[in-house]
């Protein structure tokens, strides 16, 4: 149990503060983070995939949350071939841009030197984190159109090599990574870069879901992120939030599903963190206590 931290994908998610989970006294953002932290070991930070982090930030939350607390971070949209608006970039870089003729841009619409310049100040505003001993995995969670190809394994590369000395945890989200054909080179390609696989729970939904594959291909972790099994917003077009997208409560039955299998995980790696990204209202804290429970008891 010591080497599974349980927790969830934000502390700061809209729905969730409007759901009366977080007590009176726990008001801002000081008061929310340190009585999440109260209350689990771990947390994904998702803030950092729509805007870049900063040091001070990184700084607060190393002093706000407890010695052994872990934080793991997502990386920034534009690495990992999301789409990005011109409004989530810094000023100095959007103004270096230029003139755009669209809102949202893809990392092949900025200048090498650019993005070069945003991975430098990523990594930067990690460092309090990683002085603290607080700082765990960068998660690199691409698009579900991005498929297997030589070329995106070699963006995945260049992604390891700006992130270094750092961890970096893959999640892929387009099922030809895991398909027959590719399945033991995409995991043999994780286990030789020392990448940590990201085994996920989600709806079952063709080409644009993956699904659970229970391997660790880093001894030293491996992590498990559920997104709920809601179909129907899954597949959703449109504009929806996180919270709409993710909008599940997983019941006792199917958490009972994966208590073998993250126990499994444990015996492989040293560390397992277990993040739930069913983010509408407290669904995540209610399933995150109930399976940690479970992994106690059972």
């Amino acid at each position: 149990m010591d080497s599974i931290l349980v927790g969830t994908a934000s502390w700061t998610d809209p729905t969730l503060i409007e759901s009366g989970w977080y007590p009176e006294g726990a008001k801002g953002a000081e008061g929310r983070l340190r009585y999440y932290a109260s209350q689990f070991p771990v947390v994904e930070v998702d803030s950092s995939f729509y805007a870049l982090p900063n040091p001070r930030n990184a700084t607060l939350w190393a002093e706000r949350t407890p010695d052994d607390f872990v934080f793991d971070i997502k990386a920034y949209r534009l690495f990992t071939g999301h789409p990005t608006p011109l409004s989530a970039l810094p000023p100095d870089v959007r103004e270096a841009l230029g003139t755009v003729a669209k809102e949202r841009v893809y990392g092949a619409d900025v200048p090498r030197e650019l993005t070069e310049e945003l991975w430098r100040r990523f990594t930067l505003a990690l460092r309090p984190l990683d002085a603290a001993g607080k700082l765990g995995t960068i998660l690199l969670q691409f698009p579900p159109w991005y498929v297997y190809r030589p070329s995106n394994l070699e963006h995945i590369l260049h992604c390891v090599a700006e992130l270094a000395p750092y961890a970096a945890a893959v999640e892929f989200r387009h099922r030809s990574w895991f398909d027959d054909r590719h399945r033991e080179s995409v995991l043999a390609f994780l286990r030789e870069q020392g990448l940590v696989h990201v085994v996920v729970d989600e709806p079952q939904a063709g080409a644009a879901s993956v699904p659970q594959v229970w391997e660790v291909t880093s001894s030293a972790g491996a992590i498990f992120r559920l997104h709920g099994r809601n179909v129907e917003a899954w597949l959703a077009k449109g504009a929806r939030s996180a919270a709409d997208r993710f909008d599940y409560r997983y019941n006792e039955a199917e958490l009972r599903e994966f208590i073998g299998p993250v126990r499994a995980l444990a015996q492989r790696a040293r560390r397992v963190h277990v993040l739930f990204n069913n983010c509408h209202g407290d669904d995540g804290v209610r399933n995150a206590f109930q399976f940690r429970e479970l992994l106690a008891s059972d």
